[in-house]
This record gives structure tokens, C-alpha cells and sequence, in this order.
């Protein structure tokens, strides 16, 4: 079972790699400039991708502790 827990560590790193990529873009949408609207919008979008990278993390963790167990 070593090949589902290298899996899913990758997979898990991947939704980390994710989560960095949220934090960069919502410290981007607090740049100056941007009206309330225009700022509203993306973050909405960051929520979500925040959403799905806290998802793809938990398979990868929920892959590697399937690992761990039956192997």
C-alpha cells in the first residue's frame, strides 16, 4: 500500500500548493485601486478556490491514512 500513501501525500501537497496560491491571490484583491464591487468578485472567487484546495488536501490526507491502515 506504499504506492497510496505516496499518492496521496502528493495529492495532499497539491491542495497545499493550492492554499498558497488562495493566499496570493487574496492579499492581491486587496491591492489599492480595486472598487468594493471589483474586490467583492474576487474574492468570492478565492472563497471557492479556498473551498476546493481545503477539499483535494483532504483526499490526499484521507488517501494516505487509507494507506497507513491497510498496509
Amino acid at each position: 500500500m506504499g504506492w497510496l500513501i505516496w499518492s496521496g501525500a502528493a495529492v495532499s501537497l497539491a491542495g497545499v500548493a493550492m492554499l498558497a496560491w488562495c493566499i496570493r491571490l487574496g492579499l492581491a484583491a486587496r491591492a489599492p485601486g480595486l472598487d468594493e464591487g471589483a474586490r467583492r468578485a474576487r474574492l468570492q472567487k478565492v472563497v471557492a478556490l479556498n473551498v476546493a484546495a481545503l477539499g483535494v488536501s483532504g483526499l490526499g490526507l484521507a488517501a494516505v491514512v487509507a494507506g497507513i491502515l491497510l498496509g
